[in-house]
């Protein structure tokens, strides 16, 4: 029997050493933290109001395998993410079994996008893009149209052409035009005039430091005494304290300070 592994982020149930949501292993019936290794037992009931109507939500790739396998019963669906390829030659093994047509279908990460030279791929799609174009970083355009042209250039990279399908919600955004034409030139020169603007690198210099202690008051007081001396020292330069997007690590509390030269 082969093993399906769908994992699915449960927004209701926290992880109690991180500022996460667990996610759902159907393989295993647990959820789990994917920062600090924090399992527990799956839950029929919300722990808030003790409703028994649970839905489960979420795009991982074992989700999607799920999916396919319903869409397409009759292919053959590989997976290439962290669980798939952790053993020592499991990436090699995934990558020469989609060549030699193992798999009709292959889902994957991320990592799927990383200079792989797949000669038997016609069709690319990428889910969810908006997840790239906002995320909260200056540099979340560039690494998007980075991603958006690497998984592109799955398709169609020897005899045949191939499609690439990408669903994204932001069809206003900038960065579309630039992806559409394979235009890196003027993207770049965007970018370059946005950075300059904003005085973001590589027109500065940004320096980044981070707190963590268990005790919460512990960590702001820490980096705010930090942050004020630092102000007084380097007047306009110094931003935060910060909570960053994880406030909790594996029973850490974090803050930021970014300084700009």
């Amino acid at each position: 029997m082969r093993r399906t592994w769908l994992a699915t982020i449960v927004i209701g149930f926290r992880c109690v050493k991180c500022d996460v949501s667990l996610t759902y292993h159907k393989f295993t019936n647990d959820l789990r933290c994917h920062y600090c290794g924090y399992t527990q037992s799956n839950l029929s009931n919300c722990k808030a109001c003790g409703s028994n109507d649970l839905q489960q939500k979420g795009l991982g790739t074992e989700r999607i395998e799920e999916d396919l396998k319903t869409l397409f019963p009759s292919a053959n669906i590989g997976r290439m993410d962290y669980d798939t390829v952790k053993t020592k030659h499991g990436h090699n093994k995934i990558i020469e079994a989609f060549e030699n047509h193992e798999f009709d279908i292959l889902v994957g990460t991320q990592m799927v996008t990383k200079g792989l030279d797949f000669g038997n791929v016609s069709l690319v799609g990428v889910l969810n893009a908006d997840a790239l174009l906002f995320y909260p970083d200056f540099r979340a355009l560039e690494r998007a149209y980075q991603l958006l042209l690497q998984v592109s250039g799955r398709a169609g990279r020897r005899e045949k052409r191939g499609k690439v399908l990408i669903q994204i919600g932001a069809l206003d955004n900038k960065i579309i035009p630039f992806i559409l034409e394979n235009n890196y030139d003027d993207f770049y020169q965007h970018q370059m005039l946005e950075r300059q603007q904003y005085m973001y690198p590589p027109y500065s210099r940004l320096i980044k430091i981070s707190f963590k202690h268990k005790e919460f008051q512990t960590t702001v007081d820490a980096a705010k005494r930090v942050a004020e001396y630092l102000s007084s020292k380097y007047p306009n330069t110094i931003t935060g304290p910060n909570a960053p997007i994880i406030q909790k690590i594996n029973n850490f509390y974090l803050r930021d300070i970014f300084g700009e030269n």
